[in-house]
């Protein structure tokens, strides 16, 4: 059965943050659409599978998909879409800093389209609430980015994004894709809208990424994504005559 929306949350040891996050995504949405939230657990080792299991019995949309051992942030989000049901899929991160309350209004961008190439809706957060070294760094990596790719979006690690499902399966599959939709979807042919979001600190929970270790990841995909991006061909078609 097809629905509106499915909300894919990836998650690796966030047992703290689950409950409250469902709450909120729950709250956000329900009486305005049909969904379903996909839970993606990433080998977690802590009691995140355990409160996932609980939460089955108080939300109803709530569907759990366990990875044996850990793939990764991207492989967790398209696990999550594979099994998803929704014409349009919803990504946020686990950790609580996306806020589901801007999810509306991403949806009502996607949702209230003419537009049949928008397969994406990118949110930008406006006010980063990490530290003053991790802001200086994504800012540099997100200006090298634009640079190389010519995406024209501003913030590529904003978790928070609407996504139209069946594009998004066709897109190339690769370690890291998260960080890099728009360009992949341009690529694609598809159109992208950025719209502001909130973004929060993290109160619970530590972060499962280093700072320097997303740094080196993000320098040699970065390089891989252009090259992808230099091979794309799209054939004119000759009309009928």
């Amino acid at each position: 059965m097809t629905i509106a929306l499915s909300v894919i949350v990836p998650v690796r040891n966030e047992a703290e943050n689950v409950l409250p996050l469902i709450g909120e995504i729950h709250a956000a949405l329900h009486g305005r659409h049909e969904f379903e939230i996909i839970y993606v657990n990433d080998g977690s080792t802590d009691d995140t599978a355990d409160i996932l299991a609980k939460a089955c019995a108080e939300f109803p949309e709530l569907r759990v998909i366990h990875h044996e051992k850990s793939c990764g942030q991207s492989a967790a989000i398209w696990t999550g879409a594979s099994a998803a049901r929704g014409e349009w899929i919803i990504t946020l991160d686990g950790d609580g800093q996306n806020d589901p309350a801007d999810i509306p209004a991403l949806v009502d961008v996607a949702l209230g389209s003419d537009d049949e190439t928008l397969h994406l809706v990118a949110g930008i957060r406006a006010k980063r609430q990490d530290n003053w070294l991790r802001r200086v760094t994504s800012r540099i990596a997100n200006g090298i980015r634009q640079w190389m790719l010519k995406d024209g979006v501003t913030d590529t690690g904003c978790g928070l994004k609407v996504m139209a499902r069946i594009p998004f399966l066709r897109l190339p599959c690769f370690d890291h894709m998260h960080r890099y939709y728009p360009a992949l979807v341009i690529r694609g042919g598809g159109k992208i809208i950025c719209v502001d979001v909130n973004h929060r600190p993290r109160l619970r929970g530590v972060s499962n990424y280093g700072l320097f270790d997303r740094l080196w990841v993000g320098i040699t995909d970065l390089f891989g994504v252009a090259w992808l991006l230099r091979r794309i061909k799209r054939p004119d078609i000759k009309p009928d005559s």
